[in-house]
């Protein structure tokens, strides 16, 4: 770690004597002063933010409801406040740079009641968190976690709408973005984070959560001009169901939200801020955020990609066995992914009984399977239902990891109740003891597990390419638009890579022998874009055999990098990104359906010649994807 003088810091107290209460006002900057985080102690706690003249955050108020009555943030008492300041560098080997830039003013207000309220400014956003020190265990029936604005803004927000059993706190954690009106956001909607709002003067808000640990994730619901906290209540009742009964479904719910220790920190209330677009596809607040590694030795986590079958139905041809889920199939992948130097191959749905690990298909001979893909220097990875291995974990892990198997593709979680959450630690922790990489897929966004557990090299909680095999509309609007909002909270597993690519007149959804949205450079581009330790190719070898340029150029892209720029923005409209690795460049472009040039400003070369590879689509492209 390299350490650097402290910035400058800067708070504030003031008291003014009120009937009900003594109120008192605190201010914390963010190093470079254009940010002003205040708080203020009254009949409750309440927090806004400004930056330089725009109000970003109106006064909220924020609390822990706990069931023995007593409200953490109701008539608080301050027994203290004391700053600190923070300015270093740490390492993070599997990400999109090989370090962070961690520099931040804190401050921390003791209260009267065993809690105290953490409160930091960063120079591109704020965040807060509850710490309790109380001896015994609480129970905490709700949190008060409001986001209030100055004026009617407009929002980007994924709302759930996929209930599963008719429990509104299941779901898949996947929406195109509605862009509405903060006062046409409902009281019995339910968003999903992270939430974007554009609050002015060019700035815009991300809200997300960081460090979700043991306790449920934070959803938003209207109310006015503002966004209010909502959080599942913790699961009494479970039964499986869902697709093909391989959920764990919740029929019945307490009226708490977590039980947990009494001496604790809570997750991260976080609000991103940006003067412009491009400044949020190059945000790491997560990983500041988060809990540092609890994996010492990392030199066994091996990020790559990972030739995929679900996608493609494994709807290989020219060759001479019937293809599916069989060991030919699969080695004819192997093959494949030896010969392209990809790191991977999946084994997803069908492999096993999905709800019994153990019982393998008679088309599958596993082991045969792990001494090709040793011999060839592929790694196999297992898909699995959370449900299917939750009912044997460590048995599970104990026996295909000694077998050979590199990593689980974990599935169908599709919740964040605060027993899912901890369940998902619990299985991290576990794959670490067993030298597993886990993909958690059907899976909410990451929030800080990922540097926590750098084993986990991917999560969905995204809309990604599936979807197109039932018809979604306007996937390339929404491509450029998670890299602002979905991909602040880390890695997706979106799984890009399809080489039949569809104008907006040609496309169709096809289940068996699907195609893209949009060009094939804007999938090629997904690639050096979406953040991603893990990435899919979600094609089959007989569509990248037949398109061996595109391939190369894919299989040359790495899935981490040295270091990450941001170059042009808009959301909803047009990225444009640059990651280094060692010497090497690359750079990703997507557009919307809107056909557009963009001018790219290679200063961050520096100095030296330079030889570029170069993909762009056709004059045609408009008529033929593929073009």
């Amino acid at each position: 770690m390299n350490k650097f003088l402290a910035a400058a810091f800067f708070v504030c107290f003031s008291a003014s004597i009120t009937i009900a209460q003594t109120s008192k006002n605190y201010h914390v900057k963010s190093p470079d002063g254009k940010i002003d985080l205040s708080i203020t102690t009254g009949s409750n706690i309440q927090w806004w933010v400004k930056h330089e003249d725009t109000e970003i955050i109106t006064p909220a108020a924020i609390s822990l409801t706990l069931q023995s009555g007593e409200v953490l943030g109701k008539l608080p008492i301050v027994k203290s406040a004391k700053t600190s300041v923070k300015n270093e560098y740490f390492s993070t080997p599997i990400y999109k740079k090989d370090k962070v830039h961690d520099q931040y003013n804190q401050l921390t207000i003791s209260f009267k009641g065993d809690y105290s309220l953490i409160f930091r400014a960063y120079d591109d956003g704020v965040a807060y968190r509850f710490v309790t020190q109380k001896n015994d265990d609480i129970t905490i029936t709700n949190e008060e976690a409001g986001f209030n604005f100055k004026a009617d803004d407009k929002a980007w927000l994924p709302f759930v709408n996929d209930y599963r059993n008719k429990d509104k706190w299941t779901t898949s954690f996947e929406a195109l973005y509605g862009n509405l009106k903060l006062s046409e956001v409902t009281k019995d909607s339910l968003a999903f984070l992270p939430v974007l709002v554009d609050v002015g003067n060019g700035k815009k808000a991300a809200i997300l959560e960081a460090d979700l640990q043991d306790y449920p994730g934070m959803y938003l619901t209207g109310a006015g001009q503002s966004l209010q906290g909502a959080f599942a209540k913790y699961p009494t009742v479970e039964t499986t169901g869902g697709y093909a009964n391989m959920n764990y479904v919740v029929n019945g719910r307490a009226d708490y939200i977590a039980k947990t220790l009494g001496t604790r920190s809570f997750p991260w209330r976080v609000v991103v801020i940006s003067t412009n677009d491009k400044q949020l596809a190059n945000s790491d607040m997560v990983q500041k955020l988060a809990e540092p590694p609890r994996v010492k030795d990392l030199s066994w986590i091996k990020p790559g990609k990972v030739a995929w079958d679900w996608w493609n139905n494994w709807n290989i041809t020219h060759v001479d066995f019937k293809a599916g889920i069989n060991n030919p199939t699969y080695k004819y992948y192997i093959d494949f992914a030896s010969a392209n130097k990809v790191e991977y191959v999946v084994l997803d749905e069908g492999w096993s009984n999905i709800v019994d690990l153990n019982q393998i298909s008679p088309d599958i001979n596993l082991p045969e399977l792990v001494a090709y893909a040793k011999q060839k220097n592929v790694g196999l990875i297992l898909w699995t239902s959370w449900y299917a291995l939750t009912r044997q974990t460590d048995a599970a892990m104990a026996k295909f990891s000694a077998m050979g198997i590199k990593g689980f593709k974990i599935d169908f979680i599709d919740r964040d109740d605060q027993k899912m959450v901890s369940s998902l630690y619990e299985i991290a922790q576990k794959a670490v003891d067993h030298h597993l990489i886990v993909d958690y897929h059907g899976m909410y966004k990451p929030s800080g597990i990922q540097r926590t557990f750098p084993n986990i090299l991917n999560f969905e909680g995204v809309k990604g390419l599936e979807n197109v095999k039932w018809g979604v509309k306007d996937h390339p609007g929404y491509d450029v638009s998670i890299p602002f909002i979905r991909m602040l909270s880390g890695p997706m597993d979106y799984t890009p890579g399809a080489m039949r690519n569809a104008s907006k007149a040609n496309f169709r959804p096809v289940n068996g022998n699907p195609m893209s949205q949009g060009t094939r450079c804007h999938q090629l581009a997904m690639y050096t874009i979406f953040e991603a330790p893990l990435q899919m190719m979600a094609d089959n070898p007989t569509a990248y055999q037949k398109e061996q340029e595109s391939t190369d150029f894919i299989a040359a892209v790495p899935t981490t990098f040295d270091e990450t720029v941001a170059l042009s923005g808009k959301v909803g409209e047009h990225v444009a990104i640059a990651r280094r690795k060692g010497s090497t460049w690359h750079i990703g472009a997507m557009t919307n359906w809107d056909a557009r040039e963009l001018t790219i400003d290679f200063s961050f070369l520096g100095e030296g010649t330079y030889k570029a590879v170069i993909f762009e689509d056709g004059v045609n492209a408009d008529r033929d994807g593929t073009d």
